[in-house]
């Protein structure tokens, strides 16, 4: 289940309903991302997000049915917010249930490293000085890469 949206989200309310998977799942591993005062600069006040609307959610299909290729992945939920958000805000949700925890871990750890490079998501960062568009990271292809 893929969700994209400008509203904040429950994670306990996501982690319950991974739960409610099946007798099979034996392992939930989730992520959470939260919106910090620092990134390329410091005094972050604020982020904006975009993204292409049926390209995004088609992407993190892909990334999510890669997983399941490499892993047990009973089943799989990603959230991503978009729009403007404030420190601390809740960014993006990934959880991931399987019959062990090895798979657990590996598949929403790929999905978040994946999603990070290859999602349309565009972010600006907002600061006192202004704001301005953040570039991907060099450590973010390394790690995405790193699953290669």
């Amino acid at each position: 289940m893929i969700s994209i949206q400008t509203g904040d989200f429950d994670s306990a309310a996501e982690y319950a309903a991974l739960r409610d998977s099946g007798a099979g799942t034996g392992a939930i591993a989730t992520f959470t991302g939260l919106v910090r005062d620092s990134g390329d600069t410091q005094g972050v006040t604020g982020l904006y997000l975009e993204h292409y609307p049926g390209m995004t959610e088609q992407v993190i299909q892909g990334l999510i049915d890669e997983a399941s290729s490499r892993w047990d992945v009973r089943q799989a939920r990603v959230i991503h917010r978009v729009g403007r958000l404030a420190l601390q805000d809740q960014i993006v949700f990934v959880g991931v249930c399987s019959g062990h925890r090895g798979d657990a871990f590996a598949a929403c750890e790929y999905i978040m490293d994946a999603l990070k490079t290859s999602a349309p998501f565009w972010k600006k960062e907002i600061n006192q000085d202004g704001e301005h568009w953040v570039e991907q990271k060099a450590s973010d292809r390394e790690r995405s890469q790193g699953w290669d």
